[in-house]
């Protein structure tokens, strides 16, 4: 009867040990999915190409120009506003700037493909000049070869006071020591789209 008594015990003991393992290892998953969702990275992609991939040729020089569509994720807490920078470090000159953006909605998912200077403006967003001299997004334009274009996204805890028309330095300069995150992504374009 004792010996019936003592197993019996250890049977439950074995069980409750068992339970108080899953729940601990549930707990634990369950922090680790808060501490990961308050530590995600920001990230900015485009929905027109994957990570490295092709930039079809309608969002550069060779086709109609088209501003990328582009989407925003995990913006830190804290930002104030973001702003963009859009380059080629493959330029025989060196880095060569197709678009810069600033004044952007902390609270903004993303842009649409084709935005106009009308539509930037209506969402207080100002865009600097570009390198090719004009104050709007320039397409890729590799003179050749396939040359690689970095979207960068920076989440600021400031509002930039510069207005319409700076350049990428210009906008440098005011970010500094105000950058809380930044993230990027990049597509490749050549003229020959192959």
């Amino acid at each position: 009867m004792c010996y019936n008594r003592r197993k019996r015990v250890m049977q439950k003991s074995r069980k409750v040990e068992k339970m108080v393992k899953h729940r601990a290892l549930f707990w634990l998953f369950v922090v680790s999915l808060c501490v990961a969702e308050l530590h995600a990275k920001m990230q900015i992609y485009s929905p027109a190409f994957p990570e490295g991939g092709r930039i079809a040729r309608k969002y550069g020089c060779m086709g109609k120009n088209l501003s990328i569509p582009l989407r925003f994720r995990d913006i830190p807490k804290g930002t104030k506003s973001l702003a963009l920078v859009m380059e080629d470090p493959d330029a025989p000159s060196g880095t060569f700037i197709h678009w810069v953006l600033y004044g952007i909605a902390a609270n903004l998912v993303g842009l649409e493909e084709g935005l106009s200077r009308a539509k930037l403006e209506d969402r207080g967003i100002k865009e600097g000049v570009n390198d090719f001299g004009n104050i709007a997004y320039g397409g890729p334009c590799p003179p050749r070869g396939e040359h690689r274009y970095f979207i960068k996204l920076y989440a600021l805890d400031i509002s930039p006071h510069i207005g319409e028309g700076a350049s990428a330095r210009k906008l440098e300069e005011e970010m500094k020591g105000h950058i809380i995150e930044e993230a990027s992504t990049m597509g490749r374009y050549s003229r020959s789209g192959r």
